[in-house]
């Protein structure tokens, strides 16, 4: 089976006030005490967030064990400094983002100036192993239909600067702002591929290959698929079956592929709809049919996935354990409904990321 590694980003908020908290230099210390060599968490952009990063796995309850002790852990590195981690892909405060010191983020801010504040934001990204480059390519090009139903399945962002912006993933509006963001043309090779990434950097309106924000790319320093679509989920059982999923699409994919199968040949601008509607409304209302492009019940366009990738599901045995997490989902709502329903409940966005630090955990 193709392996499955997660990286989450998460807030730094206060335990109480849940008002965002520039510590990320201070959390990393304390982490390099306990182990030099970590590689688990990592500098963000800016001081309140901090990412966490899993290892490969190939079996999904050993990749949920993980990212449930990571996201402990980081619970535990934070409390010694009297801050909490949230999962929330958006921060509903008002806040001003304080830059990590480094020279790649100075340049950032330098290059595309307020829209980097745009950037306070929190993913999820699953990179999903490939054999080689063009196998690859293969797989980000059958892959584009298919990758609002993962942003839909993952919404967590309806709050931004004290406010309900209306949608239930605003981080994907706010990430689009970026010059490499979002979706992309059919690649056709892996030699295409690398000639668009070249002639990007070689504009010089990004600094290099790491800047090339498509919702799915080649990774830059490992033999993955990097699927990027995803808002970081509030709780850690929804971030397993965005992985599972994940997995499940690129291989599907890459047998299409091999069989032979074209891709769907859908341009740019319909999958901008099709991203702008899954971020929009979630799984609350209608979603795009990823083969028609046409409106449809967001649970009928979710199970519309599991079917296209049901071989793969079930020769990774993890049939029965998608079809639960997702009646769960479907039944409970995303992190962007449980985030209103708290607000609703308490009156207050401060109480809803106090709320959402105990979700985070479980």
């Amino acid at each position: 089976m193709r392996t499955v590694g997660v990286e989450e980003e998460l807030l730094l908020v206060h335990p109480d006030s849940g008002e965002p908290m520039s510590q990320s230099a201070a959390l990393l210390d304390r982490a390099a005490l306990d182990d030099p060599g970590q590689a688990v968490f990592q500098k963000e952009l800016f001081g309140q967030m901090l990412e966490l990063a899993t290892s490969p796995q190939r079996h999904m309850a050993d990749l949920g064990a993980e990212i449930a002790r990571c996201r402990k852990e980081a619970a535990r590195l934070a409390g010694e400094i009297g801050c909490a981690v949230a999962a929330l892909a958006t921060c509903p405060l008002p806040v001003t983002p304080a830059l990590s010191a480094h020279e790649r983020y100075r340049w950032m801010a330098g290059r595309f100036g307020s829209a980097t504040l745009d950037q306070f934001v929190c993913g999820c990204h699953v990179h999903v192993s490939v054999e080689s480059d063009e196998e690859g390519v293969a797989v980000l090009d059958r892959l584009r239909p298919w990758l609002p139903v993962l942003r839909a399945l993952s919404a967590n962002s309806p709050f931004w600067q004290g406010r309900d912006t209306g949608y239930a993933s605003f981080r994907s509006r706010l990430w689009s702002r970026g010059p490499s963001a979002g979706p992309t043309e059919l690649f056709g090779s892996a030699a295409a591929y690398r000639r668009r990434v070249a002639d990007m950097v070689a504009s010089g309106v990004i600094l290099d290959a790491g800047m090339v924000y498509f919702d799915a790319r080649l990774a830059v320093h490992y033999p993955t698929v990097e699927i990027r679509v995803s808002d970081v989920c509030l709780r850690a059982d929804t971030t397993v079956l965005i992985a599972t999923l994940a997995r499940a699409l690129v291989e599907t994919a890459a047998r299409d592929w091999r069989a032979g199968l074209p891709p769907l040949d859908h341009s740019v601008s319909m999958l901008r709809l099709a991203s702008w509607q899954a971020a929009r409304s979630g799984l609350e209302q209608e979603l795009l049919d990823p083969v028609a492009v046409r409106p449809r019940p967001a649970a009928e366009v979710v199970g519309a996935l599991l079917a296209y990738t049901a071989d793969a599901l079930a020769g990774s045995g993890d049939t029965s354990g998608v079809e639960e997490a997702v009646a769960q989902l479907l039944s409970r709502g995303t992190g962007a409904g449980e985030q209103r329903a708290l607000l609703e409940r308490t009156g207050s966005l401060r109480e809803v990321v106090v709320d959402c630090v105990r979700r985070t955990q479980g």
